[in-house]
């Protein structure tokens, strides 16, 4: 299967084939090395394939390598998604940015705020500054996960049986009740933190839609976009092409595969959660990509406005603050110096601050499996990187990528 864009050579567009192999021989040492079961490297200039890069085995055990069609659960990279399926009724004026929370999900109406104290003696204290809209999109609700383990909170969250996941036997609606149960861990807009405000986000798409939320970004995103392989779970007649998930060794970080982690990807989930549970293709999400490069468009189907995308990859933050700025040092899927955060997407502010090569505005986000993307509107350029290797923060494959792109480039 071939990959959806026209494919060139580098030269075409200002890039050089033998800096880019440097892709090729980085990440074919990680597999050489056991520390990645397999990789495919995507990198586009001017809506064009410049390189594609594949390596190792989607099913190191059963010796299946990486194909173009390989299927790969994107853990967090179906945020970006959901936060353009929100987006989508924002521009048909279903809701605004302030709307408070509680407009659209009653339960978030009555919240306190976790002060200090323990898991059982907590001190709160009454919320001064509703949860509106943009707190959810931009991580700034006051909610977080359970699998953090830094705050009494983090402990309540993993208590009520969110920890590497949800309550499988709840809807969304009941998720979303269950959060809004649960202390936030600081007063809305006040903070950044990674949570699962996507998901209460996804909700509200069901709320304002009356669809599932994956109903709706089948009808508004995923065919119209002709993304024919992702979904909320990998059905049974393509379970072949489905990626083994891997994990590292605790004594020597070798791989080593976790059918038990990765089995989730073969049901249809009760709630459609719209942080987490997307499975796709490189194909796919290419084309999704490559529908926010275009500003919001691809192949005439017309998904969002350009300004509706430039201001989704805007930091949102107060002040233009970065995360090291206004972010507790957890646990992300980014960096914290010189990143900002916008609607969904993280967005580099200073890639000096940052240490990772890249341009001002250039955004994107990654998967717990070590998935990512990246739009550089400046160099007209996008990468994507699917593997399967879980967490992201076992290596620093991220930054590295940039990296190799970025010296690429010799127009």
């Amino acid at each position: 299967m071939a990959l959806p864009l026209p494919t060139v050579d580098p030269r075409e567009v200002g890039m050089d084939a033998d800096r880019l192999a440097r892709i090729d021989r980085h990440f074919g040492r990680y597999v050489e090395e056991q520390k990645l079961p397999g990789y495919h490297v995507v990198v586009t200039r001017g809506g064009k394939v410049a390189w594609s890069a594949k390596g190792g085995h989607a099913d190191v055990e059963g010796c299946r390598p990486i194909a173009d069609d390989t299927i790969y659960r994107i853990y967090s990279m179906t945020k970006p998604i959901c936060a353009v399926a929100a987006l989508i009724l924002w521009e048909e004026g279903r809701f605004e940015m302030n709307d408070r929370v509680k407009w659209h999900i009653p339960s978030f109406g009555s919240q306190k705020v976790f002060r200090s104290g323990t898991l059982t003696a907590p001190e709160l204290t009454p919320v001064t500054e509703p949860m509106r809209m943009w707190h959810l999109f931009s991580h700034t609700a006051g909610l977080t996960y359970g699998f953090v383990y830094s705050n009494p909170v983090d402990m309540m969250y993993r208590q009520a049986g969110f920890e590497w996941g949800v309550p499988r036997d709840k809807s969304l609606a009941e998720i979303c009740d269950m959060l809004a149960a649960l202390p936030l861990l600081f007063q809305p807009g006040t903070e950044w933190a990674y949570s699962m405000s996507i998901d209460v986000l996804g909700r509200i798409v069901e709320v304002l839609s009356g669809m599932s939320l994956g109903e709706f970004m089948r009808t508004r995103i995923f065919e119209p976009l002709g993304m024919r392989d992702t979904g909320f779970h990998c059905p049974s007649s393509e379970t072949e092409r489905l990626a083994a998930l891997y994990v590292p060794n605790p004594a020597d970080k070798r791989i080593l595969r976790n059918d038990a982690g990765g089995a989730a990807a073969l049901t249809e989930p009760v709630a459609h959660l719209g942080g987490g549970g997307l499975v796709s293709t490189m194909g796919d999400y290419l084309r999704f990509t490559q529908m926010l490069a275009n500003g919001g468009e691809l192949d005439g189907a017309r998904i969002l406005s350009p300004r509706t995308v430039e201001y989704m990859a805007t930091n949102h933050l107060p002040g233009n603050a970065d995360l090291t700025e206004f972010g507790r040092p957890l646990f992300s899927e980014t960096t914290f110096d010189g990143v900002g955060f916008g609607l969904g997407v993280s967005v580099t502010l200073d890639p000096v601050k940052a240490r990772v090569p890249g341009s001002v505005g250039d955004y994107g986000w990654g998967g717990a499996a070590s998935t990512n993307f990246n739009i550089d509107p400046v160099e007209d350029t996008t990468c994507i990187i699917m593997t399967q290797l879980m967490p992201s923060s076992t290596w620093p494959i991220r930054s590295q990528l940039k990296q190799l792109v970025h010296q690429a480039l010799v127009d």
